[in-house]
Order: C-alpha cells, then sequence, then structure tokens
C-alpha cells in the first residue's frame, strides 16, 4: 500500500480553553469564571482534522511539547489516520494554548501561548513529510518557518496553499511576498485579503499575476469569493451559530478536499461552505465535524 499522503497542513496544534464570564475584571481585582471548556484547536490541526474526516490522506507538522505523547489529542489524530510521525517535540515547553474569555455581552478577550511554537524558527524543513504528499498547506504559525517549507514544497512541485490566519502582522512585507509568490492557492477572510493587498500595494489582479492563481476571501455570513480567471461567489449555508471559532480552518479544508479531487471552483466552494457550517453549530473547532455524505447532503439541500 502507498504511503502517500493528499495534504500536508504546516502551522500550530493547539489546546483551547472556552472560558464564559459574567463581567471582565479590573486590573489587581478577579472574577468568578461560570463555564470552562478545553478543546482540541489550533489551524493546521483542523485542517488536518477536517480533511482526514471528509476523507483525505493528511499529515501534521507542528511544534508541541511535553504532554502532548500520548495525549487523548494525539490518540485522536492517529485514530483518524493522520501522520504524526514529523512532528517537532519540544520537551521543555508546552503545546501552545488559547485562552479565549466571553462576558455576558459576548466581547471577548483572548490570550494566546506559543509555547513550542515559539521553536518553529529554529527547526528543521520537514522534508520527509513534504515529499509523501501531493500539496502543502501553510497554516497560521511561524513565518519563517511556513516560508522554508513552502519553499521546499515548491521546488518539489507540490501545490501549495497559504493561510496566514491571525498571524499575518507577523509577516513583514518581504517575507510575506516570498511566500505569496510560491503559493498557488491564498486563503483569507475579507479582512486578511484587504491587508495583504494594502501591505503589498498591489490590487487583485497584480496580487494573481504575482503569486496564487487562486484567491478565496471568505466573508462569514456573506458567503465567499473566489477570484481566478473568473470571479466565482458563493453563498453560505445558513446555520445559527454557536461559536464561529474554526469555521474558516474547516472551509479551507472543504475546499482542498474538493479541489484536489478535480471539482470545479464553484463546487468546491459549496462544498466547503457547507462544511463550515456544520462547524459553527458546536463549541469548539472539532466537536461537530462531518464526513463527505453528510456534506453532500447539505449542498443539495442548500443549491438543489
Amino acid at each position: 500500500m502507498s504511503n502517500k499522503k493528499d495534504l500536508l497542513a504546516v502551522g500550530h496544534t493547539a489546546l483551547d480553553y472556552i472560558i464564559q464570564v459574567g463581567e471582565f475584571p479590573q486590573p489587581n481585582s478577579s472574577t468568578a469564571i461560570n463555564r470552562m471548556r478545553t478543546f482540541h484547536g489550533g489551524a493546521a490541526a483542523n485542517v488536518a482534522v477536517v480533511a482526514s474526516t471528509l476523507g483525505l490522506k493528511s499529515s501534521l507538522v507542528s511544534a508541541v511539547g511535553n504532554e502532548f505523547p500520548g495525549s487523548d489529542y494525539e490518540k485522536k489524530l492517529k485514530d483518524l489516520g493522520i501522520d504524526t510521525a514529523n512532528m517537532i517535540l519540544i520537551e521543555e515547553e508546552k503545546t501552545p494554548t488559547a485562552f479565549v474569555m466571553t462576558d455576558s455581552s459576548n466581547n471577548q478577550i483572548s490570550y494566546f501561548y506559543w509555547g513550542a511554537a515559539a521553536h518553529f524558527q529554529d527547526s528543521e524543513v520537514p522534508y520527509n513529510a513534504i515529499d509523501h504528499v501531493e500539496a502543502v498547506h501553510l497554516a497560521t504559525g511561524d513565518p519563517g518557518f511556513n516560508r522554508r517549507s513552502g519553499e521546499a514544497a515548491h521546488e518539489a512541485g507540490k501545490m501549495i496553499s497559504f493561510d496566514p490566519g491571525q498571524d499575518l502582522h507577523m509577516y513583514s512585507k518581504e517575507e510575506l511576498k516570498e511566500v505569496l509568490k510560491i503559493s498557488n492557492i491564498l486563503f483569507g477572510n475579507h479582512y486578511e485579503i484587504e491587508r495583504i493587498m494594502k501591505t503589498t500595494q498591489m490590487d487583485m489582479d497584480d496580487l494573481r499575476n504575482f503569486g496564487p492563481d487562486i484567491v478565496v476571501k471568505t466573508c462569514g455570513k456573506s458567503g465567499s469569493t473566489i477570484y481566478a480567471d473568473e470571479e466565482v461567489m458563493v453563498d453560505s449555508v445558513p446555520r445559527e451559530a454557536v461559536d464561529p471559532t474554526g469555521a474558516g480552518d474547516s472551509y479551507r479544508a472543504g475546499f482542498m478536499k474538493a479541489y484536489l479531487k478535480g471539482e470545479d471552483l464553484e463546487t468546491c466552494g459549496k462544498f466547503a461552505s457547507a462544511v463550515a457550517s456544520f462547524i459553527v453549530e458546536a463549541e469548539g473547532c472539532q466537536t461537530n465535524v462531518p464526513n463527505r455524505e453528510m456534506v453532500l447532503e447539505r449542498m443539495h439541500e442548500r443549491w438543489d
């Protein structure tokens, strides 16, 4: 049996602490926590988990800490068939952790501890993982490591998708341009795509001529727009949103699933939107992940 994989996700694997309070405390004071739950997260891991559940053979490269080996999270990834052989273990650190606090008015304050991920910058490029996949997805993570991994993937003739996400601000103009130039697909929400164009001083045509043939801009409830040789607009799949966290990552995984299987761009967008509609229905990024049949059924309900 071939050990060739479809998709390698590079970037964060993290633990998410979702905390609800009545109100945020003032400095030098405290407040009671009404509810706290721990979820599996991290953009790269979210993409790998959703992609694997949808039927792609997935690999994951993240920097994780000393509590990760043997954890429920590692077991979950392995049970899904995700190749974790090239994970970067930092013995003296903890796995990246996000603390997201929400008050009774739905205001949020977030803290993110990079932990082991701070060592991305000193880590070796995962050449072995790159060699054994068809496509590489560069998710949130260290810009330098993403650039070096992207360059290795480009030299190896792999397809590259790029989503800097909330770590976009960490890229210098030149670093951003270097990754964009070798990318085939760029993902971002409306804010991120606008910021990328402003930073690089390019309009959409300039951006596509410079690097990615396909630019996918997601706009939440307003759907998504896919910029290629033609512009494709795709509606969202309306669902009551319990927690929007992780919807973007699941959209990317759904899009890549359809794209790598040869679907046209409109179908890719519809499939991705249907995938994301499941994620928002439950708290946590990996709590309500659908399989391919569930997604197709919801697509048909929405568009047929």
